[in-house]
């Protein structure tokens, strides 16, 4: 048995639902808040995600950022050698989703020459009709960046801890091949 400890950066524009996001998968969807305000700066949640079918677990540091620009130099700092990416959009909002470019190229410059798993969520699934980014588009550039894409919805409480139980998953076998080489080596 073996238990992890990862860094996670929730990256993505103001008012996404990244806090929101981050808070419900800490409360096990007990805790959802109707109004929330701004994140500054930084907020951290940790929480413990076991792995299926190993025993191990994987300590998750979220680092939930604020997406605003005014906040960008501090980020620097706080964002350096991450090693699990969460990168949040808007499903209403067409720019949210064309900005996660720019967030995981900014996740991935603090991380260089290294492998940054990650996941792409599509928030705010309950407003149907006033959906504005495609599934099957932002699934297509998700795979295209190397990135799992999941869709949620905070507020109705759907598919809220998948991304995280991913990216566990995702670190723990960057862990298990790691380990496996100093196998081969030894």
């Amino acid at each position: 048995m073996v238990k992890l400890a990862a860094k996670c950066i929730l990256a993505g524009d103001p008012a996404v639902g990244k806090t929101a996001l981050a808070q419900i998968f800490r409360s096990d969807g007990a805790h959802f808040q109707k109004s929330y305000t701004l994140t500054t700066g930084m907020d951290l949640v940790v929480k413990t995600v076991p792995v299926p079918d190993t025993g191990d677990s994987v300590e998750l540091f979220i680092f939930d950022s604020a997406g605003k620009e005014l906040f960008s130099e501090m980020l620097d700092k706080l964002w350096e050698s991450p090693n699990v990416l969460c990168l949040v959009y808007d499903v209403t909002s067409e720019q949210s989703f064309n900005n996660c470019s720019k967030w995981l190229e900014k996740a991935r410059a603090q991380a260089p020459g290294l492998s940054l798993p990650g996941v792409l969520v599509g928030n705010k699934t309950d407003l149907v009709g006033r959906r504005a980014v495609d599934s099957a588009e932002a699934r297509a550039w998700a795979l295209g960046q190397g990135l799992e894409c999941f869709e949620t919805s905070v507020k109705e409480m759907e598919n809220f801890e998948a991304p995280f139980h991913c990216l566990a998953k995702q670190f723990h076998q960057l862990y298990r091949e790691k380990v496996e080489v100093f196998r081969v080596l030894a």
